[in-house]
Formats: C-alpha cells, structure tokens, sequence
C-alpha cells in the first residue's frame, strides 16, 4: 500500500533552487521503499521509521544529491545527536517517493553544511 509521507514545499522549493518540482507535490511511501530501508539500513529504520513524516515536514537542512539527483531531507536528533536523511526521488512516472532512510556520519553532516552541499530550512 502506498501512502502519502509529505509534500515538496514552496519554501524547500526556494532553498533548492529547483524548477522541475511544482509546490505541493506528494511525497509518497510504498511497500517496495519500506522494504528497501528495512533491508539496507534495519537498525535505523527500526529506530527512526516512525519518523519519516516528521523528518519530510520539518527538516533541519536540504539538499541534492549530486550523484543520482535526489533530495535530501536532514533532521538531527538531539537526544541522541543523530543526523537522519530521507532521500527523496522522482519515479519514472513522475511520482515522488521517500526511497531510503539513514543516519549520516556527523562529520560529514558538518562537511556538508561548511560545504553549503546541505542547506539550513
């Protein structure tokens, strides 16, 4: 079953600087992608799957990912000071789905930040 996890807003839109995505457009969660993290990252999707809406409703930073073109949500987690990424890209039928779900390395969080690579919503 597939359901909707979230919208691409205005606002990520305008920070992205991209043009190929209307404001508005759901984000969506299917089987096949729980599956996905499941498998690749168990222990994260454990700890965090119940967070994928609130990680695409409010994240911390955006940005693309330069190799396949995907947006990154970035939501840090305070208690235990964990960055969560959400990659979120566009199907061949133009649907936008939450494909994978991990905990980045804090370091390279910074990294990106210093590097303007994530941006601050």
């Amino acid at each position: 079953m597939t359901v909707q996890v979230g919208t691409i807003t205005q606002d990520i839109i305008n920070i992205l600087g991209i043009t190929y995505i209307k404001p508005d457009t759901p984000i969506l969660l299917g089987d096949t992608n729980i599956k996905h993290m499941q498998t690749s990252h168990p222990a994260d999707y454990q700890k965090y799957g119940s967070h994928i809406a609130n990680i695409l409703c409010s994240p911390d930073y955006v940005g693309i990912n330069k190799k396949d073109n995907s947006l990154e949500y970035v939501k840090e987690f305070e208690i235990d000071n964990e960055f969560v990424k959400v990659a979120v890209r566009i199907s061949l039928n133009g649907n936008v789905f939450a494909r994978s779900m991990y905990i980045l390395n804090n370091n390279r969080v910074k990294n990106f930040i210093t590097k303007g690579t994530l941006k601050k919503v």
